[in-house]
C-alpha cells in the first residue's frame, strides 16, 4: 500500500502533489465530477504549494499587501473522475515574469491524467493593480520553475509530459 501524501501535499523534485478525494458535493447527477470542480482542485493544489513555500495567501496579503489573482485559465478535460475516486493534483510552475507566474497542472487518478490545467496568476495590490512579485517570493518560486523546453518528453500512453503538462 503506497504511503499517503501529507494533507498539504508534498514536493517531488519540482512538482507539488496534492491528494484529493472526490466527495458527493463534487459530482453531478450522473456521479461524475462537475467540470468547474477541476478548477477548484487545481486552486487547492496551488494554494497548498504556496503554503509549503511559506507563501500562504493570508500572510502574503497581511505582510506585503499583495495577492495573486487568476488572469488566465485553460482546462482540457480528458476523462471523468467519479464519486469516491482518490485523485492527485500535480502542479509544476513553468514560467515567471515580473508580475506573473504560470503553472501547468494535471488532475490524475493513479497515472491516468483526467484533466490538464494551464493557469497564469498575476500579482496585484489589494485594489487590483498589477505589482512586481517581491524578491523573497521570487526566491521561493525560482528553484521550482521548469521551463517548457526543459520538461521531459510526452508520456505516450497519456499524451502528456510526465510532470503533468
Amino acid at each position: 500500500m503506497p504511503t499517503p501524501l501529507p494533507t498539504s501535499g508534498c514536493f517531488d523534485a519540482n512538482a507539488h502533489l496534492l491528494p484529493i478525494r472526490v466527495f458527493y458535493e463534487d459530482v453531478d447527477a450522473a456521479g461524475i465530477v462537475y467540470h468547474a470542480n477541476y478548477l477548484k482542485f487545481a486552486e487547492r493544489a496551488r494554494t497548498e504549494a504556496m503554503r509549503l513555500l511559506s507563501l500562504g495567501h493570508r500572510d502574503c496579503k497581511q505582510e506585503e499587501g499583495l495577492v495573486f489573482v487568476v488572469r488566465k485559465a485553460e482546462v482540457d478535460y480528458l476523462s471523468p473522475a467519479r464519486l469516491d475516486d482518490a485523485l492527485a493534483v500535480r502542479t509544476v510552475f513553468v514560467s515567471m515574469g515580473a508580475a506573473y507566474i504560470d503553472a501547468r497542472q494535471a488532475v490524475m487518478r493513479g497515472k491516468e491524467v483526467l484533466a490538464k490545467v494551464f493557469l497564469r496568476a498575476v500579482c496585484t495590490t489589494a485594489t487590483g493593480r498589477p505589482a512586481r512579485i517581491p524578491r523573497h517570493w521570487r526566491a521561493a518560486f525560482e528553484p521550482l520553475v521548469i521551463a517548457e523546453d526543459q520538461r521531459p518528453p510526452p508520456d505516450r500512453q497519456h499524451g502528456t509530459a510526465a510532470i503533468g503538462g
